[in-house]
């Protein structure tokens, strides 16, 4: 052992997200010793609490469902939402290349993906598709996994979840949020899923079935362990070494109490999320007001290793974007809630505090959310905005844990702490703070255009995506209801997020670019470590996810390549 290292392997992973595990799999797998460390005490990242979609366009399950698309397909449509904002390369890396990682991924571990006809978040644009993009992975069981890999398995988002705690799959929850046919059927298979593990209730609420982003962190833990991968828990970074030669030859990593030193001859490869709960850092980059506790990403992703690049001289782009969702601050939960769907359910509206609509409420989580921020104005702010419907959705439909079928009086007390009730506009209007007059306007506008189907203001329920969302059986628009039953209810949202997009500039290979531009040589960065491949969009549901995957693995065909071909010169 060098005098200079406690320890040496050949990959050092930061990180253990969908990425970060993917890249550890793909290098271990090729017979590299590998080191994979995370932060805290649970494994999977903000991934594993994520839905769980991966959006791989021109895939091999799209085509064997009668799906046409190309990887040119794809690259227009990226290339139409961002612009100038990210280099061709790096796109056209992406869509050539996500269908091969899921290939490869697939046949080194047990994790597998389905095309799903979940539409594009702009289907309408150049490139766009109504299905097929987005991916769902396999479900596994608490049993596939070794006791201590299961227990320290970071779980599923109470959002991603029905009433907060009981799993699902994205086939199942579509018809059960938008009442579609078979919803009951699904509900009740859903719930005796859940009850019927009679074991495991008796010891723990947690569920053993497995689903989204923690099966896909489960499936990868297993794979990583079949090929002798090492994982460090409560191993945060401290810092980046960077040689005399310029090259990034390994890090200081804090572990058991003491700070040890670990050489990495092949690569190092970042992926340790990004800085949402960084209030300094928000305050930094972000635009507008900025608070962590709205983001719904985890706790520990505060940047520290973004800043440790910084430090060594990595250049960054994109540090004012997020992963932008509206988001309810639920009492005693850390994290805020993602309003991923129920902001496109008939029968609710977003306004400010003055009473006033100002977007289109039905566009995907990204767009209602940066539109929360881009229309904040000291005379009509919308930070926070309200979120407010009628007994017939709170009937019907969730919102976030305001889930129908239990009466206010069952829910828990944090949870009705959380909204305003009335049965009168006029009295709501009064206990939100805003005009009644404007309120009562803007809710009179809205049943108008709930009868005729067309939003005059903002065109809600006009694009495919809008329609992913909505009550099929509510006609002439699935978006809209009117709200005219009492009781009425109104709800705080805040500008969230599920994740910051800005970090290391990398190139098409992943490595990790100085200001002048060059490669550093020996670091890499990925997921939200790195800048986003989709510069300021959200292209579709899995559009973290794939392109983390994608690149960890291009990040470790380029170090063990490249470290192969100086080994033979």
């Amino acid at each position: 052992m060098s005098a200079l290292w406690d320890k040496q392997v050949d990959v050092l992973v930061i990180g253990t997200g969908a990425g970060g595990m993917a890249a550890a799999v793909f290098a271990a797998e090729r017979g590299a010793s590998v080191l994979l460390i995370e932060k805290s005490g649970h494994y999977g990242g903000t991934s594993a609490t994520s839905g769980g979609g991966v959006w791989i366009p021109a895939s091999d399950s799209a085509r064997e469902q009668g799906q046409e698309d190309t990887p040119d397909e794809a690259f227009t449509y990226i290339k139409g939402l961002t612009g100038n904002t990210v280099a061709d390369a790096r796109i056209r890396a992406f869509v050539e290349n996500a269908n091969v990682m899921k290939r490869k991924i697939e046949a080194v571990s047990d994790l597998r993906f389905t095309a799903i006809p979940y539409t594009d978040y702009q289907a309408e644009k150049p490139g766009g598709k109504m299905g097929y993009r987005s991916h769902a992975c396999n479900t596994m069981h608490a049993s596939d996994l070794s006791k201590q890999d299961f227990e320290t398995l970071r779980t599923t988002h109470p959002s991603a979840m029905l009433f907060g705690y009981i799993p699902w799959t994205i086939m199942e929850s579509a018809p059960m949020i938008t009442r579609g046919p078979g919803w009951k059927m699904t509900m009740a298979k859903v719930l005796w899923r859940y009850y019927s593990d009679i074991p495991q209730r008796l010891r723990s609420s947690r569920s053993r079935f497995v689903v989204f982003g923690s099966a896909i962190a489960g499936h990868l833990k297993n794979a990583f362990n079949r090929f002798g991968g090492e994982m460090w828990l409560n191993a945060p970074l401290v810092d980046l070494v960077r040689g005399e030669s310029g090259r990034v030859d390994g890090a200081v990593i804090r572990h058991n109490g003491k700070d040890v030193r670990v050489q990495a001859g092949k690569g190092i490869i970042m992926a340790a999320g990004g800085f949402e709960r960084n209030q300094r850092m928000r305050d930094t980059y972000l635009p507008g007001e900025s608070r962590p506790e709205w983001s719904g990403g985890q706790e520990n992703n505060t940047g520290d290793v973004i800043e440790a690049g910084i430090r060594i001289g990595a250049a960054t782009d994109l540090m004012g974007e997020a992963w932008w969702a509206p988001t309810l601050s639920v009492p005693g939960e850390t994290r805020g809630r993602p309003l991923f769907y129920e902001r496109a359910l008939p029968g609710n509206i977003i306004v400010n505090q003055h009473g006033e609509r100002y977007m289109n409420e039905a566009r995907s989580y990204d767009i209602a959310g940066r539109a929360m921020i881009d229309a904040d104005a000291p005379d009509k702010r919308t930070i926070p905005s309200w979120i407010v419907f009628d007994s017939r959705f709170r009937n019907k439909y969730p919102m976030g844990p305001v889930v129908p079928l239990i009466p206010d009086w069952l829910l828990p007390k944090r949870v009705q702490k959380m909204f305003h009730k009335a049965r009168t506009i006029k009295e709501l209007a009064a206990r939100m703070g805003v005009d009644p007059a404007r309120l009562e306007n803007t809710i009179t506008r809205v049943n108008h255009f709930a009868k005729t189907g067309l939003d005059e203001d903002f065109g809600r329920g006009s694009q495919p995506y809008d329609r992913y969302y909505g009550d099929q059986s509510v006609t002439p628009n699935p978006n809209l209801a009117p709200l005219d039953e009492a009781p009425f209810y109104a709800l705080k949202v805040y500008p969230g997020d599920i994740g910051t997009k800005g970090g290391m500039a990398t190139d098409e290979c992943a490595r990790v670019l100085d200001t002048a531009g060059q490669a550093i040589p020996g670091l890499y960065a990925i997921g939200n470590n790195a800048a986003s491949v989709m510069g300021p969009s959200y292209p579709g549901a899995g559009s973290t996810l794939a392109p983390a995957m994608t690149f960890g693995m291009l990040a470790v065909q380029d170090c063990l390549d490249t470290s192969a071909n100086n080994q033979d010169a």
